[in-house]
């Protein structure tokens, strides 16, 4: 089992799991004042799904962040890395949106009867929504910095066990840009997917089961699109980049019809969420597109041996360690 043995490694892991403690317990006030609020004698709408599924969202992406810095700082992985900053910035994004979003929702609930009339539950999320935000702010700025700190440390560990040659590296990085990315997709995509299963109204029935249907399919498509990368199969990459142009065809529908006005009702209650999303899922799918494609034509010029494996972390870090 990894384990930080450097002073930014254990200071990037250190600064993403505080960030995520403390958003997640001004998140879990926010939930549970909502729910209190509640009536509970009313039938679920749609409406009423908003805020639980904002959280629920919120809550697994900095879950998932924390995933993803353990599996970065194990794998060396200078991209990725600098990818969960960017990250950062859209969770960011995402906790702006979700202020005007939870009020949209709460003065909504309230016209329809479904919070109690004593509750003055806005007034005593606010503060605590705005405060999100700016913490979050902050801790990017940390963990840039500390960013900048692991991008030396790990690119002198990588020229050490990888390769001196300049081609070599830069094959070797293509392929971090891509490994990156694929974890990206899934969070953004499965996001995407649970807001709209949950929250939009009247799609039907076949609509929906396909939905579900694309979510592990899109897991296996992700999981296999690593593999066939690793074992340099050209026509395994080929089928996953076709179907990356299905997904971006199916991304690119969905952010056009929101828009549409025979559909903006069923969309209204969580179109700046799902606009966000769709939007950063377009361009993450074009990114993989381009990358798996770089990545093809570096097939059969030596970087195999050094991706085949998924123990390249452990030997980095053993090799690190004999130093």
């Amino acid at each position: 089992m990894y384990r930080p043995t450097t002073t930014w490694t254990w200071s990037f892991l250190i600064v993403t799991f505080v960030q995520t403690c403390v958003t997640l317990a001004l998140e879990a006030y926010v939930f549970a004042k909502f729910q209190l609020a509640l009536e509970m004698d009313r039938p679920t709408i749609p409406l009423s799904k908003t805020i639980p599924t904002y959280l629920t969202l919120f809550i697994f992406g900095f879950l998932y962040q924390l995933l993803l810095v353990y599996d970065a700082l194990r794998l060396k992985n200078t991209i990725q890395v600098i990818g969960l900053c960017v990250y950062n910035v859209g969770m960011l994004i995402y906790a702006a949106i979700q202020y005007d979003q939870v009020n949209d929702a709460i003065i909504g609930l309230k016209e329809r009867g479904y919070i109690k009339v004593e509750e003055t539950v806005w007034k005593d999320v606010q503060p605590y929504l705005l405060t999100v935000p700016i913490i979050i702010a902050v801790f990017t700025v940390i963990m840039a910095g500390i960013a900048w700190k692991l991008y030396d440390e790990f690119a002198w560990t990588i020229y050490k066990h990888i390769s001196a040659d300049l081609r070599m590296k830069r094959r070797f990085l293509t392929f971090q840009i891509y490994i990156t990315l694929l974890k990206f997709d899934f969070f953004f995509f499965l996001g995407f997917t649970v807001q709209f299963l949950v929250i939009v109204v009247n799609v039907k029935d076949i609509e929906k089961w396909i939905t579900v249907a694309a979510i592990p399919v899109t897991i296996l498509i992700l999981v296999m699109a690593a593999y066939w990368t690793r074992r340099e199969n050209k026509f395994g990459v080929i089928v996953t980049i076709i179907c990356y142009l299905g997904g971006l065809a199916y991304f690119i529908f969905k952010l056009a019809r929101m828009y549409q006005p025979a559909k903006r009702e069923n969309f209204l209650p969580v179109r700046k969420n799902l606009t966000s999303f769709a939007v950063i899922t377009i361009l993450l799918i074009v990114l993989t597109v381009i990358n798996a494609s770089v990545c093809m034509a570096n097939f059969g010029k030596g970087l195999k041996p050094h991706i085949a494996t998924r123990k390249l972390g452990a030997e980095l870090e053993k090799g690190e360690n004999s130093t």
